[in-house]
């Protein structure tokens, strides 16, 4: 069976579910996967050889400045033509499944061809009974027209909705790792500069500061270092805290390894904002609108104690499904796997 599985590449959250998918599938040797990446420029992307000779498209992406989602920014810098090449040059006829993970081009290439496409992800998972927030009608607009697929497969902390399936992790074999006394920070849509110096005010704390824009050196008390998946992984095991974004899949990881949350939405994103309004729901972490040092100063002097939450082998389980054809009821597979939680 040949998989064609397409990834949104603009966070790196979607590439650490498809690292797992990867590991998973590969199991099955009857099934070949072409990976397509769109999103993120190609020289961008880090750590890329478990999918082998993937697929790049430039496809669609949002812009932001300053922790916010720039809507006219975003309108005006995509390139419409190219993308609509792309889903038009974008062959499907030798493949039996297709799969994208909030991918546009594998979406809209299945819609024009009459092929129906899975969709594996988080943005598929807000249905009615999801907390939501900052929904204005451009973006659930924005949000349901993406990347739209014929069976909607989320991914949730929660099972808000019957076909939301618990989150697809891919953590090392780090968890048992001495835990420092430094608060891994990780806001890659903010102005690292800004960051660092607002860490830089909480001298009795150490942080360890990630982004891709970063060089590897020392400022007070902020490591920075640059992108890297492994060594990433291994500071998040060893981290005391973290403060990040409201993106879901580091949450995930952070739950699972029961990390105290201190996360910043970002601003005018309804997929962040809504994850945020559900961890408040949920009491999984603590929020804040912006970079509040009074907020930060109070959750730093005292950590909360992280949920104690244990996520299921989602991927393993995912993988069975799709090589069986993905026949198996979605309802029946949600209910077995949140019994495992």
């Amino acid at each position: 069976m040949r998989i064609l599985y397409g990834v949104q590449a603009t966070g790196q959250g979607h590439i650490s579910r498809a690292r797992s998918m990867s590991k998973a599938l590969a199991a099955y040797s009857d099934l070949e996967v072409t990976w397509l990446f769109s999103g993120r420029s190609e020289e961008k992307l880090f750590d890329m050889d478990r999918f082998g000779d993937y697929e790049h498209r430039r496809g669609l992406t949002f812009v932001t400045e300053g922790g916010t989602v720039k809507y006219w920014k975003t309108l005006m810098s995509n390139n419409y033509l190219a993308f609509l090449k792309d889903v038009l040059s974008l062959s499907l006829k030798h493949f039996d499944l297709i799969v994208t993970d909030y991918e546009p081009v594998t979406a809209w290439a299945g819609i024009i061809r009459k092929r129906p496409v899975i969709g594996i992800g988080h943005q598929y998972a807000f249905g009615e009974k999801t907390p939501k927030s900052g929904c204005t009608i451009l973006q659930r607009n924005v949000m349901s027209r993406f990347a739209p697929v014929a069976r909607q497969i989320g991914l949730h902390w929660h099972p808000f909705d019957k076909k939301t399936l618990p989150p697809i992790l891919d953590l090392t074999d780090h968890e048992s790792c001495h835990v420092g006394k430094y608060i891994l920070v990780y806001l890659p849509f903010e102005d690292q500069s800004v960051v660092t110096r607002w860490l830089n005010g909480f001298q009795d704390n150490e942080f360890v500061q990630y982004s891709a824009d970063l060089p590897n050196d020392q400022q007070g008390n902020v490591t920075r270092r640059t992108a890297s998946f492994e060594r990433f992984k291994s500071d998040l095991a060893g981290s005391s805290g973290v403060i990040c974004n409201s993106g879901f899949e580091l949450i995930s990881e952070c739950l699972q390894w029961r990390k105290p949350v201190l996360t910043r939405p970002l601003a005018r994103q309804m997929e962040q904002l809504s994850n945020a309004a559900a961890l408040e729901q949920l009491n999984y972490a603590t929020v804040m609108e912006d970079l509040d040092p009074n907020i930060a100063s109070r959750w730093l002097s005292n950590l909360p104690v992280a949920p104690s939450i244990r996520f299921p082998d989602v991927s393993r389980s995912l993988a069975e499904w799709l090589a069986l054809g993905a026949e198996k009821s979605l309802d029946h597979l949600s209910k077995e796997l949140w019994m495992q939680e």
